[in-house]
Order: C-alpha cells, then sequence, then structure tokens
C-alpha cells in the first residue's frame, strides 16, 4: 500500500517539475523572442535540462524572471549566444 502511494506522489512531482519546465521554456522563449521549440533546443543543448533536474528544488523557489535570467546566464556560461 506505502509503495502504492509513493509511485503516485511521484508521477505528480515528475507531472509538476514538467509543467514547470514548459512554463519556464514559455518565459525564456517569450524573453528572448524565440518559439517554444527554439528556446527548448537552446536550453538543452547547453546542458539546462539537466542544470533544471539537479536543481528544480531551489530554482521552483525563485520567481520566472529570476529563473530566466539563471538559466540564460547558466547557458552562456555553456557557450550560448542568448543575449
Amino acid at each position: 500500500m506505502q509503495s502504492e502511494k509513493k509511485k503516485k506522489n511521484m508521477s505528480e512531482l515528475t507531472i509538476h517539475k514538467i509543467d514547470f519546465f514548459v512554463a519556464l521554456i514559455s518565459e525564456f522563449a517569450e524573453r528572448y523572442h524565440l518559439s517554444g521549440a527554439d528556446a527548448y533546443r537552446y536550453i538543452s543543448s547547453h546542458g539546462g535540462v539537466e542544470m533544471f533536474e539537479e536543481n528544480y528544488d531551489i530554482l521552483h523557489t525563485l520567481s520566472f524572471s529570476d529563473m530566466v535570467d539563471g538559466m540564460a546566464a547558466f547557458c552562456r556560461r555553456k557557450g550560448g549566444m542568448v543575449a
């Protein structure tokens, strides 16, 4: 019984993370005048997906503006060119 509850909680958390990441990509795309697909490709190609996964617990406490700033700075350090 307890493992079923754990699975449900994990899947709810996973769904929340995905929704949150989609919102972050949307905000990033809007800020830098990119399509959602281009924003995802840019973030993904510069390690942003992994950074998001590793730092989700901190990122979700920030404003979307601060998260976009942080993601842009992270990607620039990894070779990205978004201004």
